[in-house]
């Protein structure tokens, strides 16, 4: 379902969006050994998809400005400060 929106833009003034329905088809962690031993896991969580109205990239496509979440799993060793 798409729904019209005003967002505020990187200037400040409004800019008029649609919101554009989404579904999750996979979404994957990136891990990180810390030199401590810690394993930092990863993941970045789309909440919210907007399609700019009547904006277009260079060439041609459709600017889309999307809202997310950093996920962030820790497994940190004795060393690694627990």
């Amino acid at each position: 379902m798409e729904r019209k929106r005003q967002l505020p833009g990187p200037d400040g003034n409004p800019i008029r969006v649609t919101e554009v329905g989404f579904r999750a088809t996979g979404e994957h962690w990136n891990e990180y050994l810390l030199d401590d031993g810690t394993v930092a896991r990863v993941k970045l969580v789309v909440v919210n998809v907007y399609r700019v109205d009547g904006q277009t990239d260079p060439k041609g496509q459709p600017v889309y400005l999307i809202e997310s979440n950093n996920v962030l799993s820790i497994s940190a060793t004795e060393e690694g400060g627990i």
